[in-house]
């Protein structure tokens, strides 16, 4: 790409979110022209939604300035990531996007699990959009005063920007970051492949005839190997190609009921 991309750094945790901020800091420190819209609220586990409108079918978007990025457009968006992500490619914020940037995400999104990630999602739907499309987790875990190492993301991140910027138009990765001060040489980002299932799974309980609870717990029991969530609790960064939605070819092609 010759000359600088244009991104737009997105997130689910919302638009006050550290790692959103870190994310964004990597871009502009690169030169690449940055413009953040990301959720006014927490939209976590929203998918590729877009839900997004209130009854007169209007979203609100308000802009912000984001901590020592006085430079960086910032627009908090009353909408989930995959409609913030989906309205950037149709030059809602700006002309279109080369990249977007979705994170960096508060916990790790590894497994089949990713269908349910507003961060994946994000960057899936930009991805079908034909914008190049990058995820970045923290590998935080469930408990809430484990400190998060969002430069150690951000770093990672800042040395994987000149690959994702030569990437085809419409490419997805997955970067999951293990949440530590620094990463060593031994710790390596690896390839990887979406696991069954993750350490850290939902929990669907009907806690009440009018009452469903949803929750995370943590499982115990041996990981896939060389999948995302078997190197990342080995310590390895992992990333991960993501294709979009396509065809079932076991499927296509086989003859149909039709009386």
């Amino acid at each position: 790409m010759a000359v600088s991309p244009r991104v737009l750094i997105t997130n689910d945790d919302g638009i006050d979110s550290p790692g959103l901020a870190a994310l964004a800091r990597v871009s502009h420190e690169c030169g690449w022209h940055t413009v953040v819209a990301a959720p006014a609220e927490e939209a976590s586990g929203t998918s590729a939604g877009l839900s997004a409108a209130a009854a007169d079918r209007q979203v609100v978007v308000e802009r912000r300035s984001l901590p020592d990025l006085p430079d960086v457009e910032a627009y908090a968006v009353a909408a989930h990531p995959g409609f913030i992500a989906l309205t950037a490619c149709f030059d809602g914020f700006g002309s279109r996007p080369d990249v977007v940037l979705s994170g960096i995400n508060r916990g790790a999104n590894v497994g089949r699990a990713i269908l349910h990630s507003g961060t994946v999602g994000a960057a899936m739907t930009a991805g079908i959009n034909g914008a190049r499309a990058l995820a970045v987790s923290l590998d935080v875990g469930l408990g809430q005063d484990a400190e998060p190492h969002w430069e150690t993301a951000a770093e990672l991140v800042r040395r994987l920007l000149p690959t994702v910027a030569r990437l085809d138009q419409g490419r997805v990765l997955n970067l999951n970051v293990p949440n530590v001060p620094a990463l060593s040489e031994a710790r390596a980002p690896r390839w990887a492949t979406v696991a069954t299932y993750g350490r850290v799974q939902s929990k669907v309980t009907r806690a009440g005839e009018n009452i469903i609870e949803l929750g995370s717990v943590e499982v115990d029991g041996e990981l896939e190997p060389g999948t995302d969530a078997a190197l990342l609790a080995d310590g390895h960064p992992t990333i991960t190609a993501l294709r979009s939605i396509r065809e079932d070819d076991d499927l296509m092609g086989r003859s149909l009921p039709w009386h």
